[in-house]
């Protein structure tokens, strides 16, 4: 199931408005546009949050 820009936001606690500026800059998680729609797709998201994991604030990104 795909998720609405608001469901993601609200998932992880963060305004929807936060999801747009980062898909503009093109440092967000994955998401999938279907006509005007955006849509996450859950496992997609959650390999992208997996992948930002840091053991210390001084490793590179």
């Amino acid at each position: 199931m795909l998720l609405t820009e608001a469901e993601q936001a609200k998932l992880w606690g963060i305004a929807p408005k936060t999801l747009a500026n980062q898909r503009c800059r093109g440092d967000g998680p994955p998401f999938i546009k279907i006509g005007r729609l955006v849509r996450y797709d859950p496992a997609q998201t959650n390999a992208w949050l997996s992948a930002r994991v840091r053991l210390s604030t001084s490793e590179a990104a």
